[in-house]
């Protein structure tokens, strides 16, 4: 196998969670709020249901290709002309992703914080600390998202805490008043993160535990779900229908702290803990994309293209997003579309072939 390293399906879980979380707590609820309303909380988990869809059929593909990646057993499953194929795809989706996302990070810190530093700094920085990270191997980064995750996760829960004073609970009301698909199209732009939960069919081979790696991949995925709605509630009471006007709804409320004109400005927490995140984000996606060339190349080894990789995923995160009108359009309207078809249709169609194929061979063997 190209990887050595071996991680448990726990750290799995722990990895993936600021995949989805990462990108989507900052900008996510006010594309949500524009469609569900005052019904946003809602939405995650409507979207939740990709995520358990996706978690489900990369596991029951590893069940059948055991020790392999959604890369190779494509071949197997589809011939070696149409596995290619769907390996390039999955290439190049996963570089516009990671580098989207990576301008999307890089937007936010130089909009909010940084003003006067150069975006392409920014982006630099980040993406070269991501090489060295995937470099390091699957374990180091799995450790790095054991050690950073818990701080996340508390952080959110200290800045929700201090905000309480401030929530309004009536603005979820009415609830449900013009039904369902108001939360349902606000699920539509989630629901496109939440598909990323098919990466854990690069992790799978890895675990030292893989039998638990199901339960553990659908707890990250009701984790993530838990995690939005109550950053989407919290939200909701403070902004209620203005929620859509803002570009960074949770930053945005972070700057409402203030106890005893003591504690207040706490808008570096969430700059740290979005940092963070994030990082561990980028390096998991990218850990994806080289051990997919490397695979899609049949190479040894993928340390080789670690930094030529991250140098492309550079580029395309200046070049392929220009402007920030052409990234929102790309984030919220193209990417939830893309994603459905690239992570759980082809997965989807890829699982049922794979059925019948083996169905097929069993028939054979009992005639014979």
């Amino acid at each position: 196998m190209i990887e050595k390293g071996k991680i448990s399906a726990k750290q799995m879980a722990i990895m993936m969670y600021p995949v989805i979380v990462g990108t989507g707590i900052i900008s996510v609820p006010a594309v949500t709020a524009k469609y569900a309303k005052n019904d946003l909380w809602v939405s995650p988990i409507w979207a939740s249901l990709l995520g358990f869809i996706a978690v489900y059929i990369a596991f029951q593909l590893h069940k059948l290709y055991p020790r392999q990646t959604i890369i190779q057993y494509s071949e197997l499953i589809m011939g070696r002309i149409l596995g290619k194929i769907l390996g390039f795809i999955y290439l190049v989706f996963y570089i516009q992703m990671n580098g989207g996302g990576i301008r999307i990070y890089g937007d936010f810190v130089t909009g909010a914080f940084l003003t006067n530093t150069p975006i392409i700094v920014v982006i630099s920085t980040m993406v070269l600390v991501c090489t060295f990270a995937v470099r390091g191997g699957i374990e180091v980064m799995a450790r790095t998202a054991q050690f950073f995750i818990p701080l996340y996760v508390l952080s959110t829960v200290i800045i929700i805490i201090l905000l309480l004073p401030e929530l309004d609970y009536k603005n979820m009301l009415p609830i449900l008043e013009h039904g369902l698909m108001p939360s349902m199209k606000g699920a539509i732009a989630p629901g496109g993160w939440f598909a990323e939960f098919i990466l854990v069919s690069f992790l799978f081979p890895y675990l030292t535990d893989v039998e638990k790696g199901g339960k553990w991949g659908m707890i990250s995925v009701f984790s993530v779900m838990i995690t939005f709605i109550a950053t989407n509630f919290v939200i909701l009471f403070l902004f209620g229908g203005n929620t859509a006007r803002y570009l960074y709804p949770l930053f945005a409320a972070s700057q409402y702290i203030s106890i005893a004109d003591f504690l207040e400005h706490l808008e570096s927490v969430i700059m740290a803990m979005w940092v963070a995140g994030n990082f561990i984000k980028f390096s998991v996606v990218f850990y994806a994309i080289v051990l997919c060339t490397a695979q899609w190349l049949n190479l040894s080894d993928y340390r080789p293209l670690v930094f030529p990789l991250g140098f492309l995923t550079l580029l395309f995160s200046i070049w392929g997003v220009p402007s920030k009108m052409v990234e929102s359009e790309y984030n919220f309207i193209v990417f939830p579309v893309y994603s459905f078809f690239v992570q759980i249709l082809i997965p989807l169609l890829l699982f049922m072939v794979a059925v019948l194929r083996k169905r097929n061979r069993t028939k054979r063997m009992k005639t014979t």
